[in-house]
């Protein structure tokens, strides 16, 4: 609580210019402010796959939706995207916790993991993102939870997660969201004096 977002300025521009252009973006593709949940499916997730994007889509977008107020807005897509591309492993473990533990409640039960990892898997499979014969969801989340479940209870907490995928790679691959299944493109370079644009 408090912080400041920090967006990348990998261009060379300052954090305010950067943050100009991201926020003309999102109000070019959002008049109103705020994402809903059609509306973030259709400018920011890759449509590419049709239905099979639909369910990933839409449990990155309860995970952005950090107030669970049902849209999205300027500051929290803005915070979680800079942190996704920016962070530390350690947060951008904590924000995939956030993504695997649907009912918020501190606590990752086999069946929360396995509806994110049958999303995931369905879209990869028709987007053609994995391996031919890929291990199916409910194989990955059996591994996923035989490596990170220490203490048998059935649930993966905060800790164990991020212990476990820091420990291992194929685990933290696993966890990690992948920015390639979201569109996270820099704002196009624009007079960046205010109230001009290029």
């Amino acid at each position: 609580m408090g912080q400041a977002a920090t967006l990348p300025c990998q261009r060379g521009g300052s954090y305010v210019s950067e943050l100009y252009e991201w926020f003309g973006k999102f109000i070019n593709e959002c008049p109103s402010g705020l994402i809903t949940l059609h509306e973030f499916q259709r400018h920011f997730c890759h449509g590419t796959v049709g239905s099979e994007s639909a369910e990933y889509a839409e449990e990155i977008f309860r995970t952005l939706d950090s107030n669970g107020d049902g849209v999205v807005d300027f500051r929290e897509y803005v915070m979680a995207i800079s942190m996704l591309v920016e962070g530390s492993a350690v947060e951008k473990l904590q924000w995939s916790f956030k993504l695997y533990d649907k009912d918020r409640d501190g606590n990752i039960t086999k069946e929360e993991m396995l509806e994110i990892m049958q999303a995931v898997h369905k879209m990869s499979v028709a987007a053609a993102l994995t391996k031919p014969n890929p291990l199916t969801a409910e194989e990955y989340t059996n591994r996923i939870f035989l490596r990170l479940d220490k203490d048998n209870n059935a649930v993966i907490s905060l800790e164990e997660f991020i212990e476990g995928a820091l420990d291992d790679d194929w685990t933290r691959e696993m966890l990690e969201c992948d920015l390639s299944t979201m569109r996270v493109e820099r704002p196009q370079k624009s007079d960046t004096t205010l109230g001009r644009h290029g």
